[in-house]
């Protein structure tokens, strides 16, 4: 392998009931929200292959439940600690083995364009990093052309400030960097209706709309607004 390969890492837990998509309960239960997990990760995974970039799914869990849900893709295992050193370990090693460009996504955007993720790839050739934003102040994606530690540093996982803190580490760093588009992931009640609204024909808006409509509130006044605040 070159180091001109493009590699996309999907970053990914066991669907265990109490561990994933925690935020969504409620209003879905543990077991509901281990299903849509699932299914959203088994979408990640089946679009992104259609692409053509090199996949790696880094996961957190026994290699043999990965390896019968997704044969033939290869696995690496994710290192202990925070989100971030989880994620500079992964590029670390990919790079260490001579991957080319690393993109850098979770499961939570099944729907994410492959428009966007092959911009992302263009714009690696010509700058040091990429984000794609998401609208909840964090990114869906992020891509690096080399291993830069710091840009996993000091970054306060799971809030809002993610995106302010990365654009801080970037320039502080002296990276060249840019922003890609903006894209949505699903962490509350109404990012899956957002979902069932956008990408209606879907696999996870299918799962939703057949196993869990009665469970989601009603659409809220900026979501009916259109609003992305």
């Amino acid at each position: 392998m070159t180091r001109s390969v493009p590699t996309l890492v999907i970053f990914a837990k066991q669907p265990v009931a109490g561990q994933v998509k925690t935020r969504l309960c409620p209003p879905l239960s543990s077991q509901q929200a281990s299903d849509l997990y699932q299914v959203c990760l088994t979408e990640t995974v089946q679009r992104m292959q259609t692409s053509r970039l090199r996949i790696v799914l880094c996961h957190a869990g026994p290699a043999d439940w990965f390896r019968s849900h997704f044969p033939g893709v290869e696995l690496l295992a994710q290192s202990d600690g925070d989100l971030g050193t989880r994620l500079n370990t992964a590029a670390d090693t990919l790079f260490a083995a001579g991957a080319g460009p690393l993109l850098l996504i979770g499961s939570d955007s099944p729907d994410l364009p492959l428009q966007l993720v092959e911009a992302a790839v263009t714009a690696l050739e010509a700058t040091d990093l990429v984000t794609i934003p998401s609208r909840d102040g964090g990114y869906v994606l992020i891509g690096l052309r080399a291993v830069c530690p710091a840009i996993f540093a000091a970054i306060p996982w799971s809030t809002p400030q993610v995106l302010a803190a990365t654009r801080i580490q970037a320039r502080r760093h002296n990276l060249g960097y840019r922003e890609i588009g903006r894209w949505y992931d699903l962490d509350e009640a109404d990012d899956l209706r957002r979902l069932l609204q956008r990408s209606p024909d879907s696999a996870t808006a299918r799962h939703i709309g057949r196993h869990l409509p009665a469970l989601l509130p009603p659409l809220s006044v900026d979501l009916l607004r259109g609003s992305d605040k």
